[in-house]
């Protein structure tokens, strides 16, 4: 088994020996309830760039790990600001991956994927209304469902901050408890500066 050098109490190094890797079996569905995994992307550790200002992705990697996930009986919830954003990955990057993942999705039978919209792209140094919070949802869920209809991959909208999911044919914003819970979340943040 590999042995690793790893920084311990003192500024010192010692020596630990990985062990074999352990076996899970895989799930056996149907299941009464569906678990989502916030995962994470694998760094590209090869890639020549500054990690504090843009992120290195290793694409094959990242997908084989949600491949491994669903064959565990899991869905993966991508992009997601518990795993990805906020930790260096930005919104076109976070496109990008759920790109990758929903054409994943496509040829793994069983594939359950959520994709999470959020407003991060908002220069929130200009005076935010909470008008262009609900539009910056409604721009990322239209992109999101541009990519999930593409081929015909089966995506849900995992919305940050949004749980109402609205009703066929609808926009994100259009569902009345989806642009009430918006803009009350929306005051939360910003202060109530009116509807």
């Amino acid at each position: 088994m590999p042995t690793l050098n790893l920084p311990v109490a003192g500024g010192k190094l010692k020596p630990y020996t990985t062990r074999p890797p352990r076996h899970f079996p895989a799930a056996k569905p149907p299941f009464n309830r569906v678990a989502y995994a916030a995962a994470h992307v694998v760094a590209d550790p090869l890639a020549d760039n500054d990690p504090w200002l843009d992120a290195a992705i290793d694409w094959e990697r990242t997908v084989a790990f949600r491949r491994h996930l669903w064959s565990l009986g899991l869905g993966v919830a991508e992009a997601m600001d518990t795993a990805q954003r906020g930790m260096g990955i930005d919104w076109p990057t976070s496109l990008e991956l759920i790109r990758r993942s929903l054409e994943a999705a496509r040829d793994f039978p069983g594939a359950l994927i959520g994709c999470g919209a959020g407003t991060d792209h908002l220069d929130a140094r200009n005076g935010v209304t909470i008008d262009d919070v609900i539009r910056a949802y409604e721009e990322q869920c239209a992109a999101i469902e541009k990519r999930a209809g593409q081929g015909g991959a089966h995506a849900r909208r995992l919305r940050q901050g949004l749980r109402p999911h609205p009703r066929e044919g609808e926009g994100a914003g259009d569902h009345p408890l989806a642009r009430r819970d918006v803009r009350s979340r929306a005051r939360g943040l910003l202060g109530a500066q009116g509807s």
